[in-house]
């Protein structure tokens, strides 16, 4: 009887040793998974817009939800004029050409401000950050959104560059209801093209960057008109000082 029970409980034991086998497989297939879809999709999407433009974004398909409309032209570089370039990187981010995507001393200021003046929310973001956030994620504010900016961030500062980041910036911001990039802007409020953009005209669009929605390029306040002489003197800094550089070879 004794010899009987043994087999049988080895059995036992090996049924019972085969559950967490399978379970640890699932486990790790299930880790592989999440793996490949938390950092092998988002790298692959980096690495074809490096070369492809993107063909649409998530706020562009929220505004044409709500019925704004969607202009989205994609011009190269090459083919929006230098003006806005400068005028963008003064207005937005001095040192784009000399941090690593993000400009920590102005993300400190930020938070400074925000605490002085809880009511009024700015913030620190690169044109890199601002990028990342326009192509890959959506608008609202939240810590999740935000970590996967900085991660999106980095990725887009080792895969695209500067010029790129630049060049995908200036065609994707939301520059008006519905509104998207430097050509569909110049197009719309100057029409012209955004090669041919003057500097008065650059510093118009950028100075309705922050609510595209509220403010306009045309037939604006004193806000935008005030703004928009600032930037137009930052933007002449820009220029002496090239800080413009490693976009505007």
């Amino acid at each position: 009887m004794a010899k009987a029970k043994g087999p049988k409980d080895k059995r036992g034991q090996n049924k019972r040793a085969a559950r967490p086998f399978r379970l640890s497989a699932l486990v790790w297939r299930l880790f592989k998974w999440g793996v490949f879809i938390g950092i092998g999709i988002p790298v692959a999407l980096v690495v074809i817009y490096r070369f492809v433009p993107p063909p649409v974004t998530y706020l562009m398909v929220e505004r044409a939800v709500e019925g704004k409309g969607l202009d989205y032209r994609w011009r190269n570089l090459s083919q929006i004029s230098p003006t806005l370039v400068r005028a963008a990187i003064a207005a937005e981010d001095a040192k784009f050409c000399s941090h690593h995507g993000f400009d920590f001393d102005a993300i400190e200021k930020a938070m400074k401000n925000n605490q002085r003046r809880p009511g009024r929310v700015k913030g620190g973001s690169t044109i890199s950050q601002q990028t990342a956030k326009n192509v890959f994620l959506w608008p609202q504010r939240s810590w999740v959104r935000k970590g996967l900016e900085a991660y999106f961030t980095s990725l887009i500062e080792v895969v695209w560059g500067k010029r790129r980041i630049m060049e995908v910036y200036l065609n994707v911001a939301e520059m008006g209801p519905g509104i998207y990039g430097a050509q569909a802007a110049a197009k719309t409020y100057f029409r012209t093209d955004a090669s041919r953009l003057t500097p008065a005209q650059a510093a118009r669009l950028v100075a309705i960057l922050p609510s595209p929605n509220r403010y306009k390029a045309v037939g604006s306040g004193r806000y935008v008109q005030r703004r928009s002489r600032k930037i137009g003197g930052a933007a002449g800094t820009v220029r002496r000082e090239g800080l413009a550089g490693c976009v505007l070879n």
